[in-house]
């Protein structure tokens, strides 16, 4: 089944012409992979997808839904995790995530056992009655994830999801993640860490200046770019256009060693 649909979908700021005309699908219990440097159009194609943003053309239809038509609908199904997570500060966890559940006119029952579980898993039940102006950026990080994950929506949309979290919390998100696509949540994640989404994704599509460069699995990627055994790295390099990055990187390691057979 297909929860998310995009056609011909297009933003402009002024001259800049941010999201070109892009059309993809998601099917429900996928997690599909948004790539691309910096500037492609990753983040305002997410914030469009989440209703913060309008596209000045397009469509979006979540779970067959449209956005433009049905926000508030779209909304209710739709879990976003930004890259920035803004909180209230004077609130503590606990009453922000209060607070989040009386928007969405969270379940009681769903709140008393979905919340405990999610702070004990990030080690935040501690914390939960302490102001949020007192947490570490990777601790909002995961009272942003509590909030979301309690509610167990259809899709969720994620905009760099392990930006401050120590290894052992990116770990348990990761499963996490795999755990709600087993479970038919699908999964729109855009990431910079090229390993978490080769590890992750079942298809992923690179964008580039606003446009898509291509969609499909690993394999796919690695037909495309001509590199049938190489990573995703390799693989986003060479089709983004930024293979002569290789070569630099390969001569500033070799830089040291040079350095030292000179001084022998």
């Amino acid at each position: 089944m297909e929860m998310l649909r995009i056609e011909h979908l297009s933003k402009r700021f002024g001259h800049h012409q941010a999201v070109d005309d892009i059309s993809l699908s998601v099917q429900q219990g996928e997690i599909y992979g948004f790539l691309g440097p910096n500037g492609a159009g990753k983040t305002t194609t997410i914030k469009m997808i989440a209703g913060l943003l309008q596209p000045d053309s397009g469509e979006i239809r979540i779970n067959g839904t449209s956005l433009a038509e049905q926000p508030n609908l779209c909304k209710e199904r739709t879990g976003y995790i930004p890259d920035r997570p803004w909180l209230y500060e004077k609130l503590t966890g606990m009453e922000f995530l209060q607070f989040i559940a009386s928007l969405y006119r969270l379940d009681p029952e769903r709140f008393a056992s979905a919340v405990p579980h999610y702070l004990k898993l990030f080690d935040l039940l501690d914390w939960q009655d302490h102001l949020i102006e007192s947490y570490s950026h990777g601790m909002r990080q995961k009272l942003i994830m509590t909030s979301v994950l309690m509610q167990d929506q259809p899709l969720l949309v994620i905009d760099e999801p392990m930006v401050g979290l120590d290894p052992k919390s990116a770990r348990l998100v990761k499963e996490i993640f795999k755990q709600k696509a087993r479970e038919g949540t699908t999964i729109f994640l855009s990431t910079h860490s090229l390993e978490i989404a080769e590890e992750l994704c079942h298809r992923i599509t690179i964008i580039t200046e606003g446009k898509i460069r291509i969609t499909g699995s690993m394999e796919t990627l690695r037909a495309e770019a001509g590199r049938h055994d190489s990573d995703l790295e390799d693989i986003f390099l060479e089709l983004t256009g930024a293979w002569e990055l290789k070569e630099v990187i390969a001569a500033l390691k070799m830089a040291p060693a040079a350095a030292t057979e000179a001084t022998r």
